[in-house]
């Protein structure tokens, strides 16, 4: 029996080491054939809603780009996964670049799970565009040479649903309440948040930070109607959005609800008659523009319903990364970093081209505020919002609404 064993145990080593001979390079050659790209978004949990939209906006683009030749002639193998949550994230992240050979990374929502794959990028010297983040910290004393921001972040949503509202006579003098997500996110947007009110003459009355699992606002929502506020503000994010929306609705407040976040599946999910309010967005599937509407159609042919913000922005961001590593011929992280420390202006389905700062790395364009639509114009569960002017005007520079260096100073290691 133990020499039997012995001789099996030979035989079936010799034959793996005869099979790795001849099938490990052909897996290598096969990898080398194509360029891998990782995918981090959140599918599962209060961001898995929209995390859902960006995933299938990155697998659109990589189809189209592969079905365009590729990226420098190679087809484009994407890595897509449930991120969870920042330490799942992190350990996805090394993953993919450590074992599945992943030349650059890009998604996440998340702005927690966004700052542990930035350490990820920067411990492996590895691009991350990180797509859906909005903490303003994560571009400022987080930020690192390896991370690319791709949202607008906090301080831009605060301004421009901000400018709207003053335009509306709703800031000057008035009392907000804000309800702010415990985390490092709604802490970043309340912090934006407190700076514009104090610049506005506005006076916030009152805050409640709240746990991420809570789905029951019942107590804060008695506070608010205590503390009897002009304005009622939501700093929340995912779908605690969503649950708030239908239950101030249910308590009947008199006070107007707006808010300094909100992605549009969350809105949708609100359901009609009760989201009302100004509220701010980076993009939304009405905007007309040509090449804003080619990508719509894509997506509602491919999927069977108009895309969400977050689809938009995974999908042109491996538009623009591909336009990258195709003029550069390169994947190379230095490479590719310089070239996008020039500034290079990418055409991102707006009426301004977007390019990102050389110093802190984040996306410079537009940016709007939104209304609701009553629910009696709607011409479907999609057909709910309505678009603002784009901000800024026209004729002011687009920094003029993001962060500046005294704001959230960034100081990359080279």
């Amino acid at each position: 029996m133990i020499r039997t064993s012995r001789r099996t145990l030979l035989r079936a080593g010799a034959a793996f080491a005869g099979a790795s001979a001849l099938g490990f390079p052909a897996i290598v050659r096969a990898q080398a054939e194509k360029i891998r790209i990782g995918h981090l978004t959140p599918l599962t949990g209060f961001l898995g809603v929209i995390g859902s939209y960006a995933q299938l906006g990155v697998k659109l683009a990589a189809e189209e780009i592969n079905q365009s030749g590729g990226v420098l002639g190679k087809q484009v193998d994407l890595l897509s996964e449930d991120s969870i949550n920042p330490a799942t994230a992190a350990t996805k992240a090394q993953r993919m670049l450590e074992q599945d050979g992943a030349v650059v990374l890009l998604g996440e929502i998340s702005s927690a799970s966004s700052l542990t794959i930035m350490q990820v990028a920067e411990r492996n010297k590895k691009v991350f565009f990180s797509t859906g983040a909005r903490s303003d910290a994560l571009r400022g004393k987080n930020c690192n040479k390896y991370s690319f921001h791709c949202d607008i972040p906090n301080t831009v949503m605060v301004n421009a649903v901000g400018t709207a509202l003053s335009q509306k006579g709703m800031v000057k003098g008035k009392k907000f309440f804000t309800l702010t997500a415990d985390y490092i996110f709604g802490h970043d947007l309340l912090k934006a948040a407190k700076a514009f009110f104090g610049t506005h003459d506005a006076n916030l009355i009152g805050d409640e930070l709240i746990a991420i699992d809570v789905t029951d606002f019942s107590p804060y929502l008695l506070k608010v109607r205590q503390a009897k506020p002009d304005v009622v503000c939501c700093n929340l994010a995912g779908n605690q959005v969503t649950n708030l929306v239908k239950q101030y609705a249910e308590f009947g407040l008199p006070y107007p609800l707006v808010g300094f976040n909100l992605n549009t599946g969350d809105a949708w999910a609100a359901g009609a008659g009760n989201l009302s309010g100004t509220w701010p967005t980076v993009w939304y599937h009405t905007l007309n523009n040509p090449a804003s509407q080619a990508f719509v159609a894509a997506f509602s042919k491919k999927y069977g319903k108009p895309p969400e913000n977050h689809a938009w922005i995974d999908y042109i961001t491996l538009k623009l990364l591909a336009e990258a590593i195709n003029t550069t011929k390169s994947t190379d992280s230095n490479e590719l970093i310089a070239y996008f420390e020039k500034q290079s202006q990418f055409d991102i389905g707006k009426a301004r081209k977007a390019y990102f700062r050389s110093w802190d790395h984040q996306m410079v364009q537009e940016a709007y505020p939104f209304t609701v639509k009553p629910k009696d114009q709607m011409k479907d569960q999609w057909d709910m919002l309505v678009l603002g002017d784009a901000v800024p005007a026209a004729n002011d520079p687009l920094e003029t609404i993001y962060p500046t260096r005294e704001q959230n100073p960034c100081e990359m290691k080279a």
